[in-house]
């Protein structure tokens, strides 16, 4: 018997269609290993279409008032809540994560995030009108930037879409949003839902490859291009966007340095730190991944380290009792096992180091010690559920050992010394430093880094400006 394989379309002007041409690309439940849809893969008439709608609709939603789109976006947020469980299922069959924790990790945050912007539609800031040249008076005014060509990657599949399209529409943008080739089911579902709620043209789904997304940000019809993926995407994407000057909003990964001092909760640290390198199968961006221990304690801290490791457990979807789920494809699986496999001599696998069955793409909770400065699972993000510890003998070398990366997303410290929590938060260059803890986030504060984790914030005002431009008006008084 042969099971009949979902059709996933693209969304366009109200409307979903296939492929211009009818081409598809497979999409794989991790989980499983085996194919359940089947999606467009785009080309260059359907990215014409895409933005050739987006265009058409801007003028009128551009127009529209803070307090209109707000409604928009609160509607959204409540059909969201409607529908979480269709959204759920979706997700569950993108990305393989424990249903459980999607439910109650992801959608209550997409939720709050997109009722944030609803409210900063609203509370634009500028620089307060006045006469700053005798005779004549200045105003600010922040308008929408136009078309947003939107590229979300296949770790948060829902939750990034929701950090795009949300503060873009709040702004009087209209969007083209493009999910990953491996994760299109979740963001296909959410155009049926919104589409149902905005004006044609407003909020477009295309769904493709690189090539699709390329061809989106080359084109010339968008304002700003925003990508959240790898370095070396972020990289073309800004090359890209130079030949014509487009707005271009990065967030491009990271290695986050966990830094233990002697002080810190040993069990409770190693915990907390588990749980923030290994959520989501440590495909995360922020995830608590890279810890550097001051050497007094280093040796106790990978002994409770490799204890929670081993009490993590990782599996199906249904079950209760698991952390997280799959790497989300096969090439990510050879990505995370190449790292182990080329571990230097003086490295030691202190737990798992290990594909975990062999349906689906799962792999254990691997902690490893004994690393160096330049080692490369120092310095190249793994992106999954593995824990790298390094010593460090006092605050400068730990602070000497953190900074030198090429990525500054996001960090940590654990200490009760207040003044020296200060000290590092100061000196680590990262985007977010969490003293105590690692990964919460909030939507009313930003989220973005330096060096190679890009440019531009999500979440917050701040990622809610980067939506808008800003226009000097000035009148003679005369």
């Amino acid at each position: 018997m042969t099971t009949e394989l979902r059709r996933l379309r693209n969304y366009i002007n109200g409307e979903f269609r296939d492929a211009a041409d009818g081409r598809t690309i497979d999409v794989i439940n991790p989980a499983t290993g085996e194919v359940y849809a089947t999606s467009p893969l785009s080309g260059q008439a359907d990215v014409d279409a895409a933005m050739e709608a987006a265009a058409a609709a801007f003028p009128a939603w551009r127009d529209t008032t803070p307090a209109e789109r707000q409604k928009v976006l609160l509607k959204i947020a409540d059909a969201f809540e409607e529908r979480a469980e269709d959204l759920i299922a979706a997700e569950v069959e993108n990305t393989g994560k424990p249903a459980g924790l999607t439910a109650s990790e992801e959608i209550p945050p997409m939720v709050d995030q997109i009722r944030f912007f609803a409210g900063a539609a609203r509370m634009l800031e500028g620089r307060s009108a006045g006469e700053y040249m005798e005779g004549m008076t200045s105003i600010i005014r922040r308008e929408p930037v136009g078309v947003c060509a939107q590229v979300a990657p296949w770790n948060y599949p829902m939750m990034m879409a929701v950090w795009k399209f949300a503060p873009a529409l709040a702004a009087g943008n209209t969007v083209v949003l493009k999910p990953s080739d491996t994760t299109p089911a979740s963001t296909v579902l959410m155009a049926e839902i919104i589409g149902q709620i905005v004006p044609k043209g407003v909020f477009n789904v295309i769904c493709g490859d690189r090539d699709t997304g390329r061809a989106m940000v080359e084109h010339p019809t968008p304002a700003m291009a925003s990508i959240t993926g790898s370095v070396r995407a972020g990289m073309q994407v800004a090359e890209s966007a130079s030949k014509d000057v487009k707005r271009v909003h990065l967030e491009l990964g990271g290695k986050a340095p966990v830094v233990v001092f002697e002080d810190a909760d040993i069990a409770k640290a190693a915990e907390d730190i588990a749980v923030a390198g290994y959520f989501n199968a440590g495909q995360d961006c922020t995830a608590a991944t890279r810890v550097l221990v001051h050497e007094s304690i280093h040796d106790e801290f990978v002994t409770a380290l490799a204890k929670v490791a081993a009490a993590t457990k990782t599996g199906q979807p249904d079950d209760e009792d698991v952390l997280y789920g799959p790497l989300n494809n096969e090439n990510q699986l050879k990505q995370v096992s190449g790292f182990i496999d080329r571990l230097p001599a003086h490295a030691k696998v202190e737990a798992g180091g290990r594909r975990v069955g062999d349906k689906g793409y799962f792999y254990a909770p691997t902690v490893v010690s004994g690393l160096k400065q330049d080692d490369e699972i120092i310095q190249n993000e793994v992106f999954g559920p593995v824990i790298t510890v390094q010593s460090f003998t006092d605050e400068a070398q730990a602070l000497e050992f953190a900074n030198g990366v090429e990525y500054a997303l996001a960090s940590s410290v654990w200490t009760k010394d207040h003044a020296r929590a200060m000290r590092m938060s100061k000196s680590l260059d990262f985007g977010c430093v969490w003293i105590n803890t690692h990964i919460p986030l909030v939507a009313e504060m930003p989220h973005g880094g330096f060096k190679k984790s890009g440019y531009g914030k999500d979440l917050s005002a701040y990622g809610f400006e980067d939506y808008t431009r800003i226009k000097h008006v000035m009148t003679s008084l005369g």
